[in-house]
């Protein structure tokens, strides 16, 4: 790609589930009609990209990421007519349209499966991994352990284990298998010839891994071969990796320009959020100071939430602790033995200073930002319902029935948030829209400001040592300098950057939590949980 094709290193990427945002036909589902009707609303908040999760047809036990036909869309949320004028639509505004790409398995339900349960001379057969004993020693762990005991589950018909490294009725394909690679490849002509500007690839870090006792190579060449794919057949169409694990590991999916062209920044959101649980910048400086080295055309996508658990198992056990401790007190907000199920305004009390704070730091770390869907207007959660469910509650528009979400007189796909103070009649997007000091016009605010800095997403980036543990601050240096103050803490704070005293004239503070006296003598104060940024537009000492 060509410099001016890096469109998403300065893009603003909004996560969403088609069955949750908006529903037309009044049956209790949303669905394409109904996202095509809110995108002027995207559109006005800025969102230059969005991020669908899996629409397929599907049995749908595990939100859709349960897979039945590779080709077509669930009848509940339209047809391939209403994607194709979602596209154009989105398009017609300014917004691409990254789709979620979920090839390490299919749903039990697939014909692929059913026929090679049924027929061992089918081709299908080789689509998936099949043994006749079951390994005394599992080469790999299953994805949730507290759900499932093991990664082969035994198949009647077949007489046979299958692999399945998420729930046993997703049985994993066979990625060493050419037919299935060019399987992958089919699959994604078909949606770039839709429109899609990319793909988030579902668990990549698994997909890669291999469970065969004769061959533990990972299959990293699978990416390359994605890579040189998409690259023949789009200008501009991305992939997205969902992958986490140490430095080394998370690094090697992006190997220069043979790989992703973006990485989810698991590694970064944990350090962030022990930052906050810490009431301290050195996490986020240690974050940052682990990202592996890539290609300037590489792009970590940076996030607070979205529609999984919050995962902490890459911190240590003492970080995880502090975690747990601040923010998922109650057994019932966690899951899996390493996450936590609670969407951002309650894991912080719904302390608006704080969250600012949170966004303030995610739009201004070195990568993409990532927002979930309802994060603009503070959405919460609903613990009531089971697993990662409870973050996945219908979008709340209005104080009207349904959050008017829909119109329906029946069941919802999943329920609204009807009672406590994160209920629909008390926190929407018709109120928000007309409350100037509202979080979601504050939310706006914040995205116009990012979107005119370049240098937060392509700048260099260097920490800036304040001599105080509360207060982070980092320099993003492009063709302009930005520094950015955050105040992790409940006092206010006041730190030495002598580089402002050297900037003078040409130091601008773009953008505060309240109005500030100029920095004088290099001296920066800075209110409980707040945050300043400063853009000096001159080079400035250390920024070359």
């Amino acid at each position: 790609m060509k410099e001016k094709d890096f469109w998403y290193k300065r893009a603003v990427v909004y996560a969403l589930d088609v069955e949750t945002f908006q529903d037309s036909d009044n049956d209790g589902i949303g669905d394409f009609q109904g996202l095509t009707s809110r995108l002027d609303y995207l559109a006005t908040l800025g969102i230059t990209c969005i991020w669908l999760l899996p629409f397929y047809p599907t049995p749908n036990r595990d939100n859709g990421y349960d897979v039945m036909d590779y080709y077509n869309i669930d009848p509940r949320l339209g047809d391939l007519g209403d994607f194709a004028i979602f596209i154009k639509e989105a398009n017609e505004r300014g917004m691409r349209v990254i789709v979620d790409l979920v090839v390490n398995h299919t749903s039990d339900q697939h014909p692929w499966f059913q026929e090679a349960r049924r027929n061992p001379d089918s081709k299908y057969r080789n689509y998936y991994t099949w043994v006749k004993e079951e390994p005394k020693e599992q080469l790999g762990k299953p994805a949730f352990a507290d759900k499932q005991d093991g990664i082969w589950n035994w198949d009647e018909e077949a007489q046979l284990y299958y692999l399945h490294r998420f729930y046993e009725h997703q049985p994993d394909l066979n990625i060493a298998n050419p037919d299935v690679r060019e399987e992958i490849h089919r699959i994604m002509r078909f949606w770039l010839m839709l429109g899609v500007a990319g793909f988030r690839v579902d668990a990549a870090h698994i997909l890669v891994q291999s469970d065969s006792e004769k061959d533990k190579n990972e299959f990293y060449d699978l990416l390359e071969d994605m890579r040189e794919f998409i690259n023949m057949h789009s200008q501009d169409a991305v992939l997205l990796a969902e992958a986490s694990g140490p430095p080394h590991v998370v690094g090697s999916f992006f190997k220069g320009q043979e790989r992703m062209h973006m990485m989810f920044n698991f590694l970064l959101n944990q350090h962030i959020f022990l930052a906050l649980a810490r009431k301290e910048g050195a996490p986020i400086a240690k974050g940052l100071r682990m990202l592996p080295g890539k290609a300037y055309s590489s792009q970590w996508l940076n996030f607070l939430r979205h529609h999984d658990e919050l995962n902490i198992e890459d911190l240590e056990l003492s970080e995880q602790e502090d975690i747990f401790n601040a923010f998922a007190p109650d057994e019932d907000m966690r899951i899996f033995g390493r996450g936590i199920r609670r969407r951002l305004p309650p894991i912080l009390g719904n302390n608006r200073a704080r969250l600012e704070l949170s966004y303030s730091l995610l739009f201004t770390m070195p990568g993409t930002p990532m927002i979930q869907y309802g994060s603009e207007i503070g959405m919460g959660d609903d613990l009531s319902l089971p697993g990662r469910s409870s973050v996945r509650t219908a979008m709340q528009w209005a104080n009207t029935v349904n959050g008017g979400f829909s119109d329906t007189e029946g069941e919802l796909i999943r329920p609204v948030i009807s009672k406590g103070k994160y209920s629909y009649k008390k926190l929407n997007v018709t109120d928000q829209l007309c409350d100037p000091g509202s979080f979601l016009n504050w939310m706006e605010r914040l995205i116009r400001v990012r979107r005119q800095f370049p240098e937060l997403g392509s700048g260099e980036v260097t920490i800036v040592d304040t001599g105080n543990r509360k207060v982070f601050a980092h320099r993003c240096y492009q063709k302009f300098t930005l520094y950015v103050v955050h105040n992790l803490s409940s006092k206010e704070q006041a730190v030495q950057i002598p580089e402002l005293q050297e900037a003078g004239p040409d130091l601008t503070e773009v953008f505060s939590n309240r109005k500030y006296d100029a920095p004088q003598s290099g001296e920066v104060t800075i209110g409980p949980y707040g945050y300043r940024w400063f853009r000096v537009r001159t080079s400035v000492a250390g920024s070359s």
